[in-house]
């Protein structure tokens, strides 16, 4: 058991955060989750609490703070109230979490910062790591803003990580579900001309990340947390046609996307980033899940076990 085991996570009631709580709990870290609810899978969890304000919250004794809470991307169209609001839950939410670990008398060890792989903008076959330079769009300016504003703890004496994540694939959260039901009736082919590269991961090995990087004390600046085996769009339809044995070859037009989904399908379903995860591979990390098909396959077989429960 850790000594030194407590672990601030705001947004931890998102897909991501769900996973990474019941991951670090088995690792034997107890979790205080800033919410303002209670979802029933934790609520009677002895090592989860869940507060909605800082206030009051104990001042020693922090191992980590990992920080993840913002406004859905996909929640409505990006109209410029909408992508203000973006940038707004994710840098307000950041700087109070700032002041707060600037009161405690001895800082925790190591911050994590969200972040994610749009900082880099978009990209047609250039492989990036987290060394590589940026385009400009909302991405960029979303993904920089909020890096920006973590790093304002620069001058505090603990670790600081950033996490550019990729398409994080889950059973019951992120972009498959959605993905599934078309593919299932054959209608899963590649969204515009599917030559976009498509950087993913799988959600256990995203919280297997997190922990690396909680437990790392060399592990320090931006991390791409994606699969070392980028695919294109079309790739991706394929793969995941063939394990579902279906079609894949029916398209969605780039302009239907764009009809359905405004500005969000072009920066993130018609247009990606080629990322590599260097400094991960660096630092021994190894995945689970580095090619597509094993993710895929895992995955597909938790989805059919979740609805075998819920028939139940």
């Amino acid at each position: 058991m850790k000594t030194l085991n407590n672990i601030l996570i705001t947004g931890g009631t998102g897909f991501i955060g769900g996973h990474l709580i019941e991951h670090l709990v088995d690792r034997g870290y107890r979790i205080t989750v800033l919410s303002r609810s209670s979802p029933i899978t934790h609520a009677k969890h002895t090592q989860v609490c869940f507060v909605s304000s800082l206030d009051g919250l104990p001042e020693t004794n922090w191992y980590g703070v990992i920080n993840l809470a913002g406004e859905p991307l996909d929640k409505s169209r990006w109209t410029a109230n909408q992508k203000a609001l973006i940038i707004e839950s994710r840098l307000s939410i950041t700087s109070r979490v700032n002041d707060w670990i600037r009161k405690l008398p001895v800082p925790p060890k190591v911050y994590i910062s969200g972040s994610a792989i749009g900082w880099y903008g978009h990209w047609d076959n250039e492989c990036l790591d987290e060394e590589s330079a940026h385009r400009e769009g909302f991405s960029h300016q979303l993904c920089n803003a909020w890096e920006t504003q973590a790093n304002q703890l620069a001058d505090v004496d603990c670790r600081i990580c950033t996490t550019r994540l990729g398409i994080v694939l889950g059973a019951n959260g992120g972009s498959l579900p959605a993905m599934l039901l078309p593919a299932k009736l054959g209608l899963g082919g590649p969204i515009g001309h599917g030559d976009q590269w498509w950087s993913w991961i799988h959600v256990n090995d995203t919280v297997r990340c997190f922990e690396m990087l909680l437990d790392n004390d060399l592990a320090e600046g931006v991390f791409n947390l994606t699969a070392p085996t980028p695919v294109t769009q079309s790739e991706f339809a394929k793969t995941l046609g063939h394990q579902l044995k279906r079609p894949s070859f029916m398209p969605l037009p780039g302009f239907m996307a764009k009809l359905m989904l405004g500005e969000f399908a072009e920066e993130v379903l018609l247009n990606g980033q080629r990322v590599f995860p260097k400094k991960l591979m660096s630092s021994g990390f190894t995945f689970d899940y580095a090619n597509l098909s094993s993710a895929l396959q895992d995955l597909l077989c938790q989805s059919q076990k979740l609805r075998s429960r819920l028939a139940l």
